[in-house]
């Protein structure tokens, strides 16, 4: 089984930044795409961004030229969201997304594992 852990959330004011930061654990296993999403009270969750495992990474609109995703380096499984010039629309659980194969009792299986979210607020 792979797990999701993130951390980094926060209380920050408007045009701050903060870095969330997310890992995947298990064992036999292979992340093919880390993705971080977002849902904010009486809205449907979004993707924020997301990066496969050859570097391409997808931003939504809303965050383009302010947050960036990225692995922490090659020998750490850490994949982080610098956030900065946060809005308060920014305001969100954050949550982080790993989709890849495990290799198990010999047969590889996909799997599609969330983390518990973090919370991050932007006072204005």
């Amino acid at each position: 089984q792979v797990q999701i852990v993130e951390s980094g959330g926060g209380l920050v004011q408007a045009g701050g930044s903060l870095r969330l930061s997310c890992v995947a654990s298990g064992t036999s296993f292979r992340v093919n795409t880390m993705g971080w999403y977002r849902q904010a009270p009486g809205k449907q969750r979004e993707l924020v961004a997301s990066v496969k495992s050859d570097g391409t990474t997808i931003y939504a609109d809303a965050v383009k030229g302010r947050f960036t995703i990225s692995r922490a380096n090659p020998d750490n499984p850490a994949y982080q969201l610098q956030m900065d010039s946060l809005k308060p629309e920014d305001t969100a659980v954050y949550y982080c997304n790993g989709i890849g194969i495990r290799y198990f009792k010999g047969s590889y299986h996909p799997f599609d594992a969330w983390g518990q979210g973090t919370q991050v607020t932007i006072s204005s």
